[in-house]
């Protein structure tokens, strides 16, 4: 029985591994889903939104769309909206972004000498998203004993839950 558990186990964790590979592949980007978290989106994304991503190359960035980039030196992805927009002859573009509730643009939290973001540095593309869905997230980043807690209860759920 214990054996069947951890198989039945294995099962839904692989599941969910493949589920998120082929939202990868479908959306075309590499974390089509991400939580907001901070307020520089505020109001259009509060904390703890879930933002749904794509990411298509031939897609041409425009000034007013919501795009998650990553910067170097940085682990986490920032939420931001494009501000401006510069494209040249050649195909490459540029683009300025700002959070709608920061005071001034994101050149501060660039790379050091870097004054633009070009879509390489573009995760994806804001879509749609659920309001506040990802507090859970946050709450377990902020207090990770809640989240080995939570990991060992659906964990010893799994593992002693008996079949009828």
């Amino acid at each position: 029985q214990l054996y069947y558990q951890v198989l039945n186990f294995a099962m839904i964790v692989s599941s969910a591994l493949m589920i998120w590979k082929g939202l990868i592949v479908v959306t075309g980007s590499e974390s089509p889903i991400v939580v907001v978290l901070s307020g520089s989106m505020e109001p259009a994304f509060h904390r703890g939104d879930l933002l749904f991503l794509t990411n298509f190359q031939h897609d041409p960035i425009r000034a007013g769309e919501i795009v998650v980039f990553k910067v170097e030196g940085r682990d986490i992805p920032i939420v931001h909206r494009v501000i401006k927009v510069h494209e040249k002859g050649n195909g490459n573009i540029k683009f300025l972004t700002k959070g709608d509730n920061n005071e001034v643009d994101d050149r501060g939290l660039y790379k050091e000498g870097q004054n633009w973001l070009e879509k390489k540095d573009v995760v994806g593309r804001a879509r749609g998203f659920l309001p506040y869905v990802g507090m859970v997230t946050i709450i377990m980043n902020d207090y990770p004993k809640f989240k080995y807690a939570l990991l060992a209860v659906m964990g010893a759920y799994v593992l002693l839950k008996r079949e009828s």
